[in-house]
């Protein structure tokens, strides 16, 4: 008899090799280069860009504020000298 786990491995190989003799594995390699090419038109980013921005944008946020509280302080140093 054999093995559960030995039967499921000889039945994915089977079905793979089925399926790589069909029409279904130039389908498949199709819609991938087909995708590819979307992708590559769509102009995205990977996820690590997207985060440096994301962290750029958090500090670019941070200096902005302490100017504005900078620029706050000595407009109200000013008024106080006028």
């Amino acid at each position: 008899m054999i093995a559960p786990n030995q039967w499921f491995d000889d039945f994915q190989k089977n079905m793979s090799d089925l399926l790589s003799k069909t029409p279904a594995a130039d389908i498949e390699r199709n819609v991938k280069a087909l995708m590819a090419q979307t992708f590559a038109r769509m102009d995205l980013i990977t996820r690590e860009e997207f985060d440096v921005q994301t962290d750029l944008l958090a500090r670019a946020l941070e200096r902005v504020e302490a100017l504005e509280a900078r620029v706050q302080a000595l407009e109200q140093q000013l008024d106080k000298t006028e």
